[in-house]
This record gives C-alpha cells, structure tokens and sequence, in this order.
C-alpha cells in the first residue's frame, strides 16, 4: 500500500483529482517549480499509469528520485502525443533544450565523444574530444553516447600503439594541440600507412579488419606478449566499444538513410530512438 504521505504531497500539490484528468496515452510530462523553472522532463507510453507512479512513490531508495522530483515542483503539465517514439523524440528535445536539474541521461549532448583521426608528414595523429568543433584536419568519427565505452576503447587502444609504433615526442603534442578544447591526443610515428583507413571504418563500424591486423602485430611483439593479461583488457574494450557503440550508430544511420558525418552531437539521441523503435516494433510483430 503506498504511504499517505507520498500521497498527500503529490495531491497537495497538483490536485487530488489530477490523475484522473490524465489520459492513458502516450505523452511528455513536465514538472515546474514554484519560479517556473522546468526541473524535470519525462515521457511515457501510458501518461495515467507513469504519473500515478509518482502518485504512489514509496519511501524506499527505488522511488527516492520520484518523491525528490515532486517535492521540487509546484505544477505538472503534460502534452500528448501521437505516438510513443513522438513522445521519446519530444522528451529528447525539451532536455537538450532546457537541460533540466533532475534530467542527466540526454541533457549533455554536447559531451558526446567524438574520435579524430589525421596523418601528416609520417606522423598518425589521433583525439578523443567533446569539442568537435576546436579540432581541424582530422577525420571525426561518432558522436558516440557513452563517454565511459567509447574513453576505454580510445585509451586501450593508445596503450596497444605503443607497442606497434613510436609516439611522437611532448613538444611536437603540445604543439599539435594549441587551440583545442577538451581533447586528449596523442601521436604515433611507423605506423603501416593503410591502417588508417581501416581504422576509420572500424570507428565507423562498417570493418573490424584494423583490430585483427592490431592483434597480428602485438602477437610478434615480444614486450606485447609478455603483458598478454593487460594486452586482452585492452582489445577486450576494444571490441566493447564495436558492439555497443560503433556498430550500433552505423546501425541506426543505415535504417534512417541519414548521409551526414560524423553525426552531429545533438542528433545522435534522435537517431537512435527512431531506430529503437523500429527494433520494438518487429519484436512486438514477432510476439
């Protein structure tokens, strides 16, 4: 049974016929503070169902976040929509847009990776950024949503050049790194030419070849086959991030036709949803 009190406060303030003003359809909801800020950006595929959720928030650490979200709110608005992915891509959209306090998953697209590859005058240059835009003559790959899978496979995959190649010295970074923003670079002289347009389309997800041909050459590194435990940490992340994240995008531009590239930061959430819903839609076809 829920708590009075939990029930109280959501009546308190919104009403305590409020729920059933709601309609059992797909929709954004919207909670808004006393100062008319929007602290909270939801949506649902059954509006009556996930606002009674709130209604019902128990004291326990599972409905802790509900009961903080209401607590800074003095209204409730919602919109409907007319389908459940329109209600993802609205939801998508506000929390980008206003960057709610209680949103954190979408808020910070801007913080997406991205993956940069350039060559120039023998030298392999390669950065891990969130500031596409400060970063020139390097082919950008991504965005990618997880900074955590998509920062284990770049940095594993510097720790596996340096048995391959020979990294450029800290004046030479230092210099290549001048006017850019929230990057991470790194540089690699000896490299095998061709490897660079396989490695771009291993980050494109179209091609795991680079990461075979990476493993053919750590195996006839001697220092490389010693450190065998951390060498398979490293292109275990390596393939994580082909799963998860490379893969997947390629994945998603494909069913949407969608040309350009990389894909902007704030266009990656959209995409996705929009291909998510398809996979949604066939297994409820298959069920």
């Amino acid at each position: 049974m829920p708590l009075m009190g939990a029930l109280k406060a959501f009546d308190r303030k919104f009403g305590a016929d409020f729920i059933g003003t709601v309609p059992c359809a797909p929709g954004v909801y919207r909670m808004i503070s006393a100062a008319g800020e929007v602290v909270y950006v939801g949506k649902a595929k059954n509006l009556r169902r996930r606002l009674g959720q709130y209604r019902n928030a128990r004291r326990c650490k599972a409905d802790g976040k509900m009961r903080k979200i209401v607590a800074s709110a003095a209204r409730l608005e919602f919109e409907i929509c007319e389908s459940e992915l329109a209600a993802c891509l609205l939801e998508v959209s506000l929390i980008q847009e206003l960057r709610p306090k209680w949103n954190v998953a979408g808020a910070f697209s801007f913080l997406y990776p991205m993956i940069g590859l350039a060559r120039d005058a023998g030298t392999s240059w390669f950065c891990f950024t969130t500031a596409p835009e400060t970063v020139s003559g390097y082919s950008l790959q991504g965005a990618y949503r997880s900074r955590e899978i998509a920062g284990d496979a770049f940095f594993a995959w510097m720790r596996l050049l340096q048995y391959v190649g020979h990294p450029a010295g800290k004046r030479e970074r230092e210099k290549r790194r001048e006017g850019t923003k929230r990057c991470y670079l790194f540089g690699f002289r000896s490299l095998p030419e061709d490897w660079f347009s396989q490695w771009e389309l291993f980050f494109k997800g179209e091609s795991p070849d680079a990461l075979e041909h990476l493993v053919f050459a750590l195996l006839e590194n001697a220092a490389a086959r010693s450190r065998a435990r951390q060498i398979q940490e490293d292109l275990n992340a390596l393939r994580r991030f082909w799963k998860h994240e490379a893969t997947l995008l390629l994945k998603a531009r494909q069913f949407a036709d969608y040309r350009d590239y990389p894909v902007p930061q704030k266009d990656r959430d959209p995409l996705l949803l929009r291909y998510r819903a398809k996979d949604a839609l066939a297994k409820e076809c298959l069920a």
